[in-house]
């Protein structure tokens, strides 16, 4: 998709992710979203997107790095239970707990009885933040294999992107039918009438962004609101010019 077709068809969104997040301040909503998919597949920019023009402070990602000896020994979702949404958040997981069905299982990091542990409790773990008036919604992005070769090799010849290839994805390369069977497994376990798998075509990455938001926006309440007018009263006297006195200089 051309840039400026995107930025065209974006911006409108963007206003109308600006109206769902003042309808959650003013009503005390909370709001998960839960972005899944394979290396390079583009959960990164897509989170990205949503929250460009969104208060940070309302809209918090969440991208949680490998556990540490002491979360290893807790209950498996206990430390993604301090990132759930409090009133009037959004909160955006780069990966989530889903992390168990798919990079853990397929490359060994996890045992047999522990992935099926998290597949039978999964349902209920959603069930049970869905019933307490949390909104969840669950994105899988996906991506065919000769799209994420190109996406690899741009990553490993941009020193400004190198960063987002880890030893474990070099690995992961390998896996690809692995990980759709694991995939295929995590859908037939986890998906459910109160917390659904959206799947979407992140070939074009753009495109794929456009139709998240989309979705996001169509399948949560009317949140129109009044529109704030902010008047900004004209100052009293002359403006005044930043002036440094001490050592500090300015710059530019």
């Amino acid at each position: 998709m051309k840039r400026k077709a995107y930025e065209a068809e974006l911006e409108p969104l963007q206003l109308e992710l600006n109206n769902l997040a003042r309808w959650l301040a003013h009503t005390g909503k909370r709001m998960l979203v839960l972005f899944e998919g394979r290396d390079t597949a583009g959960k990164g920019g897509a989170i990205a997107t949503i929250a460009q023009t969104l208060n940070p402070r309302q809209c918090r990602i969440v991208a949680l790095p490998k556990p540490s000896e002491r979360e290893a020994s807790q209950w498996y979702f206990q430390r993604y239970i301090a990132h759930l949404p409090a009133a009037g958040e959004l909160v955006l997981f780069d990966r989530s707990w889903y992390n168990r069905a798919g990079v853990e299982q397929v490359m060994g990091y996890c045992t047999p009885a522990q992935y099926r542990q998290f597949l039978k409790q999964v349902p209920r773990f959603e069930k049970m933040l869905i019933d307490d008036g949390i909104m969840v919604f669950k994105y899988w992005l996906a991506v065919d294999q000769n799209e994420q070769e190109k996406r690899f090799a741009e990553r490993a010849n941009d020193p400004l992107k190198r960063w987002k290839l880890s030893p474990i994805d070099l690995k992961a390369r390998e896996k690809y039918a692995e990980y759709g069977d694991a995939r295929e497994r995590m859908f037939a376990a986890t998906h459910s009438q109160h917390a659904p798998w959206v799947a979407v075509n992140f070939n074009d990455q753009k495109t794929g962004r456009l139709t998240v938001i989309r979705h996001l926006l169509a399948h949560t309440p009317d949140r129109r609101l009044p529109d704030d007018v902010i008047a900004l009263p004209p100052l009293a006297g002359r403006a005044h010019k930043e002036r440094f006195k001490g050592l500090v200089k300015l710059l530019g």
